[in-house]
């Protein structure tokens, strides 16, 4: 079997598929899922397939709508809720932080919330800053969920069917910048995919670069780059934000002695802290140099192009993190 060559936005809209065709419970509900096919395009297709009883439209209310998902994974559904943007998912942390997150541990065990929230994520849309925050880190902060970032077309393809058989709830954020990737689905990609651990997606030995979601691009491009200075880059893709997989970060960091994290999200209170921490506290003394982090500018997303760039992690300064770190700056 040779690899199929599909975009991002496809490999979501078959995992979609194939999630419904194998389990009757499964359903899709948020704004536009239906007869728009979706913001992003992603259920394009699927109301004709699977009808509106299973590709249900809601109103204009997260709290509501993902109030009903939780309703329905109590009952014995499996439902898939989108949320069109991460910044309009706060109109529904009430829901997924002292709801949905909570219930397994308020009723002792007794019951759980077999619940996926998929949302996109990200800048570089021009759409301003009331569309284009990451605000990852805020759902890694919650105990109670997992919380994934597929980056490349097999994790888009591969983590729903393994998302939906958890007991718990989870929240899968897509970068709005990868819907039009493109890249070969491999031939032996499991639909049964490991939604617990981090991959390494280069190996090198002078430094870890971790990454996730729309910057691991941006960390590959950059170890690129580097390697024709003769700086080998390894990159990590985080992949799961929660539970974090601090043994395959801190293995690589083993190795090269040396960290930079990449984070679209802003520096104060970021994930990227929380990695940087942790490899200080069971790490430190594996280190050749202080690690680094590349995060967006403190500032809300602007909307103008070259302003929107210059606020978020770029290549040329994933590099030049980099190269401070490895001693090569010069």
């Amino acid at each position: 079997m040779s690899p199929t060559r599909m975009s991002y936005r496809e490999a979501l809209r078959a995992a979609l598929r194939e999630a419904m065709q194998r389990d009757p419970r499964v359903f899709l509900m948020g704004e536009d899922v239906g007869r728009y096919g979706g913001t992003y395009a992603v259920s394009k297709g699927l109301l004709e397939e699977f009808g509106a009883e299973r590709i249900r439209d809601t109103p204009l209310s997260e709290l509501a709508f993902v109030g009903a998902g939780i309703g329905a994974a109590l009952g014995g559904m499996r439902p898939i809720v989108e949320v069109m943007t991460v910044n309009f998912s706060l109109l529904a942390l009430d829901q997924i932080v002292n709801t949905a997150a909570a219930l397994r541990h308020m009723s002792g065990g007794q019951f759980s919330v077999p619940l996926v929230i998929r949302m996109a994520t990200g800048a570089g849309r021009q759409l301003a800053a009331q569309h284009s925050h990451s605000l990852e880190n805020w759902y890694a902060h919650i105990p109670g969920i997992r919380v994934l970032a597929p980056a490349t077309i097999e994790d888009a393809r591969a983590m729903l069917w393994p998302a939906l058989r958890d007991p718990d709830p989870v929240v899968i954020f897509e970068h709005a910048q990868l819907y039009n990737l493109e890249e070969d689905l491999p031939a032996h990609w499991e639909s049964n995919a490991d939604i617990s651990h981090a991959r390494v997606r280069r190996n090198g030995t002078d430094l870890s670069l971790l990454a996730w979601g729309g910057c691991l691009g941006k960390a590959l491009e950059a170890a690129a780059l580097l390697e024709g200075e003769g700086i080998s880059a390894e990159v990590i893709d985080l992949r799961v934000l929660r539970p974090l997989d601090m043994d395959t970060v801190l293995a690589s960091v083993r190795r090269t002695h040396r960290a930079v994290v990449v984070d679209e999200g802003w520096r104060s209170g970021s994930l990227a802290g929380e990695l940087l921490a942790r490899i200080a506290e069971e790490s430190f003394y594996d280190l050749d140099a202080a690690p680094a982090r590349v995060c967006s500018q403190e500032v809300p997303i602007p909307y103008a192009k070259h302003l929107e760039d210059a606020a978020l992690p770029q290549v040329p300064m994933i590099a030049a993190a980099a190269r401070r770190v490895a001693g090569r700056d010069a």
